[in-house]
């Protein structure tokens, strides 16, 4: 299973999920955006990034690795990457990281060399196999279903979903987590055909509904606002707040214009006259 692909839709969708994993509350998130990060220099990419926004209280930077094959220098290069960053940003204020293992025994005898790193309060290793069963969270769950066991996966997909009241399916966080639900069964069951697993799943009269067609398209505008916030960084540097919450209150037409536009764009003056340009549209 696509393991890298999955974890990082799971935190694009609901990054307070880590804070869940480390018992903490998932409002953490809020002022964090989840994506990676280019060190054009040495041409490599950090893969799990949770970044303060500008407008965040809390400025500590997260670096999250998913680590599902054993890998004896996986220390070394993880606390490599993290050390270059810092070197790289030396305006960072404080930072955590978070490595995931599916079990303890991927997870390789780390030299006694990293014994200040690991034994500080600073870096946290979870474990899924350890994760409570009671716990009652659709996030920890999904860690759960991914590292379930082939023939309990159908029973524990059905009852993640059964967690969600029905006032709740208008929420465009379930649409999207159903659909990682969804995802995560289709890469476990390579050979049925997606229709048969909604068929499983009991997703086929539900997916029909208004309410679930209304939910899902709200979570892609979502998703897309924040694609695009990621792609004008890059493009012209920080957005500033003001312009991110004119962004987040454009409809999914304008964003799928704007994705087009930032391609021409080569300062932010180009952002401000987009925006004026489509505020009446």
């Amino acid at each position: 299973m696509k393991t890298d692909s999955i974890f990082y839709r799971i935190f694009q969708t609901d990054p307070g999920i880590l804070f869940e994993l480390l018992g903490q509350s998932p409002d953490r998130a809020q002022g964090y955006e989840f994506k990676s990060v280019e060190i054009k220099q040495v041409a490599f990419r950090i893969d799990g990034v949770f970044l303060p926004t500008p407008e965040a209280s809390d400025l500590t930077i997260w670096f999250v690795e998913v680590q599902f094959q054993r890998d004896p220098a996986f220390y070394q290069r993880f606390f490599s990457e993290i050390y270059l960053y810092l070197n790289l940003h030396p305006e960072t204020v404080d930072w955590q990281a978070v490595v995931i293992f599916p079990k303890r025994s991927i997870e390789p005898d780390y030299p006694h060399v990293f014994r200040a790193n690991l034994n500080s309060d600073q870096v946290h290793r979870v474990y899924l196999e350890d994760l409570d069963e009671s716990v009652d969270s659709l996030g920890v769950g999904l860690m759960q279903l991914i590292v379930a066991d082939s023939g309990d996966t159908a029973t524990q997909a059905q009852a993640l979903l059964s967690r969600v009241q029905p006032q709740e399916q208008t929420n465009p966080r379930f649409a999207a987590i159903m659909e990682l639900i969804e995802t995560i069964v289709v890469y476990k069951f390579p050979q049925l055909s997606r229709e048969e697993i909604e068929s499983m799943l009991g997703l086929s009269e539900l997916k029909q509904t208004k309410v679930y067609q209304e939910a899902l398209d709200e979570g892609r505008q979502e998703e897309g606002q924040s694609l695009i916030l990621r792609l004008l960084t890059r493009r012209i540097g920080d957005v500033a707040p003001e312009l991110r919450s004119q962004i987040r209150a454009l409809s999914l037409v304008q964003i799928e214009a704007l994705g087009e536009a930032l391609l021409d764009f080569k300062q932010p003056a180009d952002l401000v006259n987009w925006l004026q340009d489509h505020r009446s549209e």
